[in-house]
C-alpha cells in the first residue's frame, strides 16, 4: 500500500509482538473508533486462546475438557475446526496437542493442577469437536496449544471488522503474520531465516495473506536464529531440516497454519499447500531456496 498524506497508520502492544493497522484512509475520530473495534478483535483472540491466560478458552479446556465437553467461543471453535481439518490432512504433523512436548522443552509453562508432561514423544492425545462449540478431550494428560495458528487468526479477525465498517483497504501485519485487502498491492518483505536482520526477497501482496516461521530468535543475545520454534509431533523434537517457511495463503490463519506444516514436511507439502491454493518460499537447512511455482515473486527453483 503505498503511503499517502491521507494515509493512517495505528500500532499497538498485542500477541506478544506489535500489531500495525494501515489504511489509506485520512484519519479522523470514526476511523479511530474503525480501528480501535479491529484491535479489540486482536485483543479478543488473545483473551481466548491464550495458553498462558488462567481464564481462556484454551486454559479451561487444558483443565477441564479431560473430563467432560467443554464449551467455547465461537471463535475458539472454529479454530479447533481448522486445526483438526488441518491435522487429518498433513498425517497428523499439524497437532495442536503438542503442548506437552512444548511444556518438556521448557517453551510452555506447567500450570498448577495440570498433570506433569510424560517423557514420551508424539501425539499427546485426541479431541472431539461436538454440537454447541462443545470440546471433549480423549484423557486428562490431554493439553492443546494454539500458538501455531491463533495469531493467523487474530489477523483475519482484525481485517474482517475493517471490512465490515466500508474501508476500501487496509493492512494488518502482527509480527510479520500479514494481510491486505482493497487498493494496491502492498509490498512485503520476507526476512533471511539464516539471518533475521536481513531480508532475504519482497512480494506483492494482493487481497490476501502471508505468514513465515523459522528458528526462535533473541536479537539482544546472538545475531543468528536457534533450533526451529516448530515441534515435530511426531519425535517431539524441534524440526531442523528447514530453516524457514513463508506461505501466502487466502486467510492469515491458514498461512500461519501452513508455515508449520513446511518447516516440518519440506517440500513433501506441495499437495497441501494447493489444497488450500496456497503458495510456498522455504530455506533448507543447508541453505537450498526453493518456491512453489505459484509463489508471488522471487528468482527462486520450483518446488
Amino acid at each position: 500500500m503505498r503511503s499517502a498524506s491521507s494515509s493512517t497508520r495505528r500500532a499497538r502492544p498485542l500477541l506478544g509482538t506489535f500489531v500495525v493497522i494501515a489504511t489509506g484512509e485520512a484519519a479522523s475520530p470514526g476511523l479511530d473508533a474503525v480501528l480501535d473495534a479491529a484491535f479489540d478483535a486482536v485483543a479478543t483472540v488473545h483473551s481466548l486462546m491464550s495458553f498462558h491466560e488462567p481464564s481462556s478458552d484454551v486454559s479451561r479446556l487444558n483443565r477441564e475438557a479431560g473430563r467432560g465437553a467443554v464449551v467455547v467461543h465461537d471463535w475458539t471453535f472454529e479454530v479447533l475446526q481448522a486445526a483438526l481439518d488441518l491435522d487429518g490432512r498433513s498425517g497428523g504433523v499439524f497437532d495442536i496437542a503438542i503442548a506437552p512436548a512444548l511444556q518438556r522443552l521448557g517453551r510452555l509453562p506447567v500450570h498448577a493442577g495440570q498433570p506433569q508432561p510424560d517423557a514420551g514423544t508424539g501425539k499427546a492425545g485426541g479431541f472431539l469437536l461436538l454440537d454447541g462449540n462443545r470440546v471433549r478431550f480423549s484423557g486428562p494428560e490431554v493439553s492443546v496449544d494454539l500458538g501455531g495458528i491463533a495469531k493467523g487468526y487474530a489477523v483475519d479477525r482484525a481485517l474482517a471488522q475493517l471490512r465490515r465498517a466500508g474501508l476500501a483497504s487496509a493492512h494488518v501485519n502482527a509480527g510479520g503474520d500479514q494481510a491486505v485487502f482493497g487498493g494496491e498491492p502492498s509490498e512485503v518483505h520476507i526476512r533471511d531465516p539464516r539471518q533475521p536482520g536481513h531480508l532475504m526477497t519482497s512480494i506483492a501482496l494482493y487481497n490476501g495473506a502471508v505468514a513465515s516461521s523459522g528458528g526462535s530468535f533473541d536479537p539482544v543475545t546472538s545475531d543468528h536464529p536457534g533450533d526451529s520454534a516448530v515441534i515435530d509431533p511426531r519425535t517431539g523434537q524441534p524440526g531442523n531440516a528447514i530453516a524457514g517457511a513463508s506461505v501466502c495463503a487466502p486467510t492469515c490463519m491458514i498461512a500461519d497454519a501452513l508455515t508449520k506444516v513446511v518447516m516440518l514436511m519440506g517440500q513433501k507439502s506441495t499437495g497441501l499447500i494447493e489444497d488450500y491454493r496456497a503458495s510456498a518460499l522455504l530455506v533448507s537447512a543447508n541453505g537450498e531456496i526453493c518456491a512453489t511455482s505459484n509463489w508471488p515473486r522471487g528468482g527462486t527453483r520450483a518446488i
